[in-house]
């Protein structure tokens, strides 16, 4: 893939278009040992040699975050607003975007990437992507409701959900639980709460496919994904 010299040096973190531009003004970049005359000139990201001031960059063309969202904080990739989890990730990358979305007050796993092809895959309902929460609720969960969403929940005339799991960690006024569904209709988990008599207090995705929330992230912080846990999930 051919790219501008000074997105292909941006998108890898090597300064601002401007600054990059200064860099080719005072002669400092390369490619295959030819000097850039302008910002424009191309570079194929596989086959060419890019230095600046003789250091050697590599292209890059997929980045992948796993970020612990924090409550407060909207999945999405701008707003004028409100604080996006973009604004968490310090990356000079102008493509990347949450995978599906967590709800403002709902914290955990959710993958930050610019590899729209995985996203697809990971998201569409027929790829069956195990989703798992782990969730408070005001109200008694029952082994009835259990059996309910094991056999596909009826969350409203318009919403019957795909069987899911519901593992009961504590049972009573105040309920914990796991829920791993494969969807992500609106408000999905809240409204299936909701169809079994419960409101949801605090809720927290833990998973997603193979891929498990580490237990070092703190809300707010993020890192890259390792190569063994973006195999796996490119193995759906």
């Amino acid at each position: 893939m051919k790219l501008r010299i000074d997105k292909f040096l941006a998108d890898m973190g090597q300064g601002s278009r401007n600054e990059i531009k200064e860099y080719i003004k005072k002669g400092l970049v390369s490619v295959n040992g030819n000097k850039v005359r302008t910002p424009g000139d191309k570079a194929d990201t596989e086959l060419d040699i890019v230095e600046i001031d003789g250091a050697r960059i590599s292209y890059a063309e997929f980045e992948y975050y796993i970020l612990n969202k924090p409550s407060g904080v909207i999945s999405a990739t701008g707003d004028s607003r409100e604080k996006t989890v973009l604004d968490l990730i310090e990356s000079r990358r102008d493509d990347l975007f949450p995978v599906g979305r967590l709800d403002k007050d709902t914290e955990g796993l959710l993958l930050i990437t610019n590899d729209g092809q995985l996203a697809h895959r990971l998201l569409s309902p027929r790829g069956h992507v195990d989703k798992t929460y782990f969730l408070r609720v005001d109200g008694e969960l029952t082994d009835g409701h259990a059996k309910l969403i094991a056999d596909g929940l009826r969350v409203d005339e318009d919403f019957t959900a795909l069987p899911g799991k519901l593992e009961i960690i504590e049972s009573g006024p105040a309920s914990e639980a796991y829920l791993t569904i494969h969807e992500g209709k609106f408000h999905q988990v809240k409204r299936m709460m909701e169809a079994c008599g419960c409101v949801v207090t605090y809720l927290k995705r833990i998973r997603m496919g193979n891929l498990s929330l580490p237990a070092e992230l703190k809300p707010g912080e993020y890192r890259a994904l390792t190569n063994d846990e973006l195999l796996e999930l490119k193995s759906f």
